[in-house]
């Protein structure tokens, strides 16, 4: 038996290192090509990789938990014919319906793994509760914080399903807006200073207690804290906002979420400010621009595209994903794309061709009961806009003062792009169609 070394492969856009999140198998568990091994996380991605062997599991050369640099040996398998792994040059990701994960593209979607460990993984598992639901499903709902006894199952054995989990989610969606994600019944803990059975700390011990950890710097959080920090020690950033009555908004969204041409779409208020702001980039195309450092010197790209990125809060962290082309979509096209994105988020399946080539960004900080903020550009782009809580306000109409939905727009811009005159037409356009979703027929 001859015993092959598998090591961590280049995942795709240039990642040099990833963390061990999951092994698949065991020492001693018999594996065939393209069964997933291990599940690792690069600064952008949650991937499954499958093995190009096929074989014995030996030895697991990295543990979970920690991060391993490209090129690293993770892994031994031990076999009678030696073959050669197919290369990795990219990543595939799933439909959030695909109940498997991200593959490397060259080693295909192989069977299940034939272990001890796996063989129940190929199939929906019964909970002590009467739950129904593989693992990978009852992993999502641990991230969500969904309890899968109150979910309904629509399988057909009567399984609950991805779909499930994720609609079940929705009370506490980065995307929804008006409501503010409910509190836990515990809103502050206190620990004591001591712990009774702690020793008394001398002069030469250090004092130590459960009133602090540590939390490793990697992955989604260590790529934002870098990009966070360049970006706001590069551009000048300015910031500017306005309040808007967006009640028309609000019943446009009714209209459009009564409508049998989106039944099958999620409608929310972030469809419109999409719409608002790919209308609003075209009227002032510097905002869709980029400062571009060459040996040349600096120069101004000016893109006459819109990839939409959309800040989402994930469990994984604050990822971006973009939409692509977005100023060629149609409304019904729009809203399926945000829903893709949305999902795909929440899963932690956003692949890293879709959290780059972005050229303008929304947060949608409505959905946490936030009014405005001044947020952070992201890298590569001139401006980034925020969508703030939309609630029902006492708002001068016509000389009365009457009940509307109010919301406040905020953005921050890189003023060696952009002026304070295109900025402040930007954001009164955007303004202008959130009053006003009639300007986008024009």
């Amino acid at each position: 038996m001859t015993e092959q070394t598998f090591v961590l492969p280049d995942v795709g856009e240039g990642l040099t290192e990833a963390e061990i999140v999951q092994w698949r198998v065991a020492p001693g568990d018999t594996v065939a090509v393209n069964d997933v091994i291990v599940e690792i996380e690069t600064a952008k991605s949650l991937v499954e990789l499958p093995s190009p062997y096929a074989g014995t599991v030996g030895e697991l050369l990295a543990s979970e938990g920690s991060t391993v640099e490209v090129g690293s040996p993770i892994i031994t398998i031990g076999s009678a014919d030696v073959g050669t792994p197919a290369p990795a040059e990219a990543v595939s990701v799933p439909e959030p319906s695909d109940p498997g994960g991200a593959v490397l593209v060259g080693y295909g979607t192989g069977g299940a793994v034939s272990s001890r460990r796996r063989k129940p993984a190929e199939r929906p598992v019964k909970a002590s509760v009467g739950v129904v639901a593989k693992p990978p499903i009852r992993k999502l709902a641990r991230d969500l914080g969904v309890d899968l006894a109150a979910v309904t199952p629509s399988g057909p054995a009567g399984e609950v399903t991805r779909d499930d989990v994720v609609k079940h989610a929705e009370q506490a969606s980065v995307f929804r807006n008006i409501e503010t994600p409910a509190w836990g019944a515990v809103r502050e803990e206190t620990i004591p200073v001591t712990s009774p059975a702690a020793p008394a700390a001398t002069a030469s011990a250090p004092v130590s207690d459960a009133r602090e950890e540590s939390i490793p710097v990697r992955g989604v959080r260590k790529a934002t804290a870098n990009a966070m920090t360049s970006s706001a020690y590069s551009a000048p950033h300015v910031s500017v906002w306005v309040d808007v009555d967006a009640s028309r908004t609000m019943e446009l969204v009714k209209r459009l979420k009564a409508s049998p041409d989106f039944a099958d779409v999620k409608i929310s208020p972030l469809l419109i400010m999409a719409r608002a702001v790919i209308w609003a980039l075209r009227r002032t195309p510097m905002i869709n621009a980029a400062w571009v450092d060459t040996e040349d010197g600096a120069q101004i790209s000016v893109r006459h595209y819109v990839n939409l990125g959309i800040a989402a809060a994930t469990p994984r962290g604050l990822l971006v994903p973009n939409i692509k082309d977005a100023q060629a979509m149609k409304t019904r096209e729009l809203a399926k794309a945000l829903e893709h994105l949305t999902l795909t988020a929440r899963e932690g399946k956003t692949s890293p061709a879709d959290q780059t080539g972005g050229t303008f960004t929304i947060t949608n900080i409505g959905v946490f009961g936030v009014d405005a903020g001044t947020p952070i550009i992201n890298p590569g782009e001139a401006g980034i806009i925020a969508l703030g809580a939309i609630r029902q306000k006492p708002w001068v109409v016509d000389g009365e003062v009457r009940p509307r939905w109010v919301t406040t727009v905020s953005g921050s811009f890189d003023h060696r792009v952009v002026d304070g005159d295109g900025i402040s037409r930007f954001i009164a356009d955007v303004a202008s169609v959130l009053e006003e979703p009639a300007l986008l027929l024009d």
